[in-house]
Parts: structure tokens; sequence; C-alpha cells
């Protein structure tokens, strides 16, 4: 008697197929978490690469802005030059561009700010000066006046040509004196360790500093420009406090050198700017009545006294 076999029909696999769909997601997710990061890295770098720029940019224009000004100094001195005035701060800021260039520069934030700081000082300097050959101009005119005017008198040309030059002269003479800047309100006190102040006459044991204050005196003439201000402090001997080590000096005046006690340097600009000064002697000061002296450009602008007991 034969069997009877029933064939059972044959089922795929299922796990196989499952473990290939996963690896196949698996790389999907690698290959998009990888394209991800790629173009993450890329517009990193590319904001980068833009601040850079950016940067490189703004440094390159601020210095092309320096070479504007150096040119801007260049006309500036030619003009003053040619209508007589005084050149020395152009030619000073002039040499402070030039070595400027000379520098290697990084594109960053706290140079390219040093740089425009530097920058706006310039620019005011040249409007300043701007001021200044308007009333250079209208000197030489009224210079140009004065000369049609003598021209048309009825003298010998010799004579007309020696008055023209004696009028130049004296011309110039009033206006390098009116120019010349006067100090007000001169006030000199001892100074102690905490600050209290005590007026003349000082007692030498009490005398640890002395402090002067005045006030630069407005006058419209002068020009906007920086003055290196000095105080003579003399003794009853005729001597002026001197010590290099606390910022004593030396100045010429009237052709002779002579020491100063202090000084300060600042920009005047005729608003009656007050200054101070503080001078400590490091000894003792001897009994008398002291001089003081204010100096500026070769000449005095005022003086004072104090006595010591």
């Amino acid at each position: 008697m034969s069997e009877n076999k029933e064939t059972s029909p044959v089922t795929p696999e299922p796990k196989k197929n499952n473990r290939s769909n996963i690896i196949i997601a698996l790389l999907c997710i690698i290959i998009i978490i990888q394209g991800v990061k790629w173009y993450l890295d890329s517009q990193e770098i590319k904001e980068k690469d833009t601040k850079i720029a950016s940067t490189e940019q703004e440094l390159a224009t601020t210095m092309q802005r320096m070479k504007e000004i150096q040119e801007e100094l260049d006309d500036k001195i030619a003009e003053v030059t040619k209508l007589g005035g005084n050149v020395a701060d152009l030619e000073k800021a002039k040499a402070e561009i030039e070595e400027e260039f000379k520098r290697s520069k990084r594109a960053n934030g706290k140079v390219i700010k040093d740089l425009k700081d530097k920058v706006e000082g310039y620019e005011l300097l040249l409007k300043n000066k701007d001021d200044e050959i308007e009333k250079l101009k209208h000197v030489n005119k009224e210079l140009l006046t004065e000369n049609k005017t003598l021209k048309t008198q009825k003298n010998v040309l010799g004579d007309s040509i020696n008055r023209l030059s004696q009028k130049k002269e004296e011309l110039a003479t009033k206006v390098a004196i009116a120019s010349q800047l006067k100090v007000e309100n001169i006030r000199i006190v001892s100074l102690n360790d905490k600050g209290k102040e005590r007026e003349s006459p000082f007692k030498s044991r009490q005398l640890e500093k002395i402090k002067v204050e005045f006030n630069i005196a407005e006058n419209n003439v002068a020009p906007i420009e920086g003055k290196k201000i000095m105080i003579r402090v003399i003794d009853q001997n005729g001597q002026v406090l001197f010590d290099v080590a606390r910022g004593s000096g030396t100045f010429m005046v009237e052709g002779r050198e002579e020491f100063y006690t202090a000084s300060q340097e600042i920009l005047f600009d005729n608003t009656r700017q007050k200054l101070s000064f503080i001078y400590e002697k490091g000894s003792d000061y001897a009994g008398g009545t002291y001089t003081l002296e204010v100096y500026t450009d070769g000449y005095k602008m005022g003086s004072g006294q104090f006595v010591v007991k």
C-alpha cells in the first residue's frame, strides 16, 4: 500500500529581505547626514571668508582715506607756506602717516578702530587749517590792498617800496604779537597727600607739593594748534627749580637756552581752557618769595608769585 505525500508550497524567507532594507535605509541616512554636515561646513567656511574679506575691505578703505589725507596735507602745506603760515603741525601729521604706511597691518577690529580714530584726528586738523588759511588769506588781502594804495600815492618809487616793506614788517610784527597767548586767573596753592590745599604764604614743613592753575585767555588771532606750555618756578636767588626725573627740561627764549620746571602738551582751541600743574620738589623749600612764569613758543604768557616762610 503506497503512502500519499502532500507537497507544501515554498514560502520566501522574509528575514533576509528585511535585513537588506535596513542596511539600505542606514546607508541613506548616513549619506544624508554627511550631506548636511558638508553643507553646514561649507556655509561656515563661506561666512568666515566673507567676514575676512569684509574686514580686509574695511582696512583697505581706511588706508585709502589715509592716503587721501596725506595728499590733502601736501596741498595744505603748500598753500599755508605760500601764505606765510606755520606748517609744523601739518608736517608732523604727514610724517606720522608716512610711518603708518611703513607698518604691516593685520585686518582686525582693533587696528581698524585705531586707524579710524587717527583719521578723525587728521580730518579735524585739516578742518582747523582751513580756518587758519582763511585768516591768512584775509591778512594777505589786507596787505594787497595796502600795497595798491601805496602804489597810487604820489611818492618817489624808492620811498613807496621802502614804506611798503616797512608796513609789511610792522603788520607781521603786530600779527605775531597779537597771536601770542596770555594766561589769566593764576592760582598757586600747596597740596598735601590728602589733597588739602593751602593759600600762600606757605610754611616750608607743610609744603609737600605746589599746584598751579590758570586759564588761557581768549585770542581770536591765535591759530588752533598744538602748544607746549611750560612753567618755571624761580627761587629768591633767581634759580629755576629743575629736575629731569620730574619732567623738567630746557627751551629757547630770545636766542638763549633756559630751564623749565614742568610742561604740558595741549591743543589750544580758544575756549579759555583751564590747565593744572602739580609739582613735587622732593626736598624742603627755602624761605623767600618765589616767582612763577608761564611760557610757550619762546615767549612769556604770564607770571605769579608765592611766599614760603
